[in-house]
């Protein structure tokens, strides 16, 4: 048979390839959504006090003086000001639009599993910075949502479903060669889909 059908045998191990390595390549990104999935689904039993750190200060006058409100209502911080910000307070406003007014500037640097914000007021430098900590399962949770979580992790996700959805297909197809010896596999099958599809019809509306 091998020698009638070679080809055939070539592309099976083939899928057979790639259904391992997105197996593997997916393997923790599976169980952490799996697990957020059930945390998120659960959110409201998860009590949490949330952690809440301040910090007030005030920006030296040579920081202040030179500064120009921009014409534009959402600008960034001036670099010297982002450099002594991360320097003397460990405050990170990176690539973070600031909302300027004539008497104050405000940046919001929301975050998963958190937020923070920060203030100064132009006239007196004052700084007013509070970040909000509200645990691991949150942050895992936002990580789930992909919630203020940044570029990177953007396209990782879809990269990953990418990866999942390979998966998924050459596992269907592994489903179709070896269904003729597993009368069960399509029943099975079909149960993954007709179970969800009445819940939703039957229970959601």
């Amino acid at each position: 048979m091998n020698q009638k059908n070679p080809s055939r045998f070539i592309w099976l191990g083939t899928v057979r390839q790639w259904h391992w390595i997105s197996s593997a390549v997916c393997l923790i990104g599976m169980l952490l959504f799996a697990i957020t999935g059930i945390t998120l689904n659960h959110a409201a039993q998860i009590q949490v006090k949330p952690q809440i750190d301040t910090i007030e200060a005030e920006v030296p006058a040579e920081l202040l003086q030179p500064m120009v409100i921009p014409d534009e209502e959402k600008a960034p911080l001036p670099e010297n000001l982002v450099q002594w910000l991360n320097t003397e307070h460990a405050i990170r406003t990176h690539d973070r639009l600031a909302e300027w007014s004539d008497e104050e500037i405000y940046v919001s640097l929301p975050r998963p599993g958190g937020d923070a914000w920060l203030t100064i007021d132009i006239t007196s430098g004052e700084l007013f910075y509070e970040k909000t900590d509200r645990g691991w399962v949150s942050y895992f949770n936002d990580l789930h949502k992909g919630r203020n979580t940044g570029v990177v992790w953007f396209w990782f996700i879809d990269v990953f479903a990418v990866a999942c959805m390979i998966f998924c297909i050459t596992g269907l197809v592994l489903l179709y060669r070896h269904a003729g010896s597993r009368p069960t596999t399509w029943p099975m099958v079909g149960l993954g889909l007709v179970i969800p599809l009445l819940l939703a019809i039957l229970f959601i509306h």
